[in-house]
């Protein structure tokens, strides 16, 4: 087991209220993400929060052929590598194939498993076997009893650092919604409990492009509104896609949040963290009331 690895999985699982992964949904080039990483460090030191950053090296999933993609696996490690030697911060960043994990698994601090992967058990092993923290979307077609047993993969394949991690359920063909009981409920993997609450507004395949062709739409606006619930149910993490100039974003850019406001949501939500009780179940007593 990797012992770094270890104490991060110790330190993001003791964190208080909550821990954040956080950055531009993909790589642009190595000037944006370190830029982006110096801001959204800069924020988080300021306000207590333990901090992982995330980008991805490659969109493999993207609705249209013609989407930007990012800069692939070997160039876009380099920069992820930079990042962390720059600033001092781990990294997260997601695999959609099987052998990309051990090349990614020697620079990340977490290795991401995207949603409409989360059942892949080629996948997940490939990624346990690198001995690094797991993080674990949830599939929008899953029900959140599927996520104890793609975390149950993780630990089978010799790695007791995993998390999962909630990102809407399909409402219709082009439209998610976030269910709060699925926080309660992904308890049950026995493992931290993230929300992602940038994806979790995305609406899929809902966006008339000029000239014809679709991509993802989103509903920035209702970012808020998901995180103060996560944080006020009692997640041990968000995940919070983050950019400096959003309607110009080449991938996801309705749904990633404003830099400028970065800062402002998450005192927020910090606020609200500390007055719920949420990580805490509330006993039931059912035994008849008497006067």
């Amino acid at each position: 087991m990797d012992a770094s690895s270890v104490a991060l999985y110790g330190q993001l699982k003791a964190a208080q209220p909550f821990f954040l992964l956080a950055g531009p949904n993909v790589i642009e080039s190595e000037e944006h993400v370190l830029k982006m990483a110096k801001h959204i460090k800069g924020i988080t030191t300021k306000l207590g929060l333990p901090l992982v950053f995330k980008s991805s090296f490659d969109k493999a999933n993207r609705t249209s052929s013609k989407s930007f993609r990012g800069p692939g696996l070997e160039e876009g490690l380099k920069i992820l590598e930079k990042v962390k030697a720059t600033y001092d911060i781990p990294v997260v960043t997601d695999v959609h194939e099987s052998h990309q994990c051990e090349a990614v698994g020697r620079v990340a601090d977490i290795i991401q498993i995207p949603a409409f992967l989360c059942r892949q058990t080629d996948l997940l092993v490939a990624a346990a076997k690198t001995g690094k923290i797991i993080n674990i979307k949830k599939g929008q077609f899953c029900a959140p009893s599927v996520m104890a047993n793609s975390a149950e993969k993780i630990r089978l394949a010799g790695n007791q650092n995993v998390m999962v991690c909630e990102r809407g359920t399909m409402f219709g063909y082009n439209d998610l919604i976030v269910d709060p009981r699925n926080f309660e409920w992904l308890r049950e993997a026995n493992c931290p409990v993230v929300a992602d609450v940038t994806h979790a507004l995305q609406q899929p395949a809902g966006k008339k492009l000029d000239g014809g062709g679709v991509a993802s739409g989103g509903l920035r606006e209702l970012i808020p509104c998901i995180a103060r619930t996560s944080v006020a149910v009692g997640v041990d993490g968000i995940f919070m896609e983050v950019h400096d100039d959003p309607l110009n974003a080449p991938c996801d850019g309705p749904t990633q949040w404003p830099l400028r406001n970065l800062e402002e949501l998450l005192e927020e939500l910090i606020a609200i963290a500390r007055v719920t009780k949420g990580k805490k179940p509330l006993k039931i007593d059912l035994t008849p009331f008497k006067e």
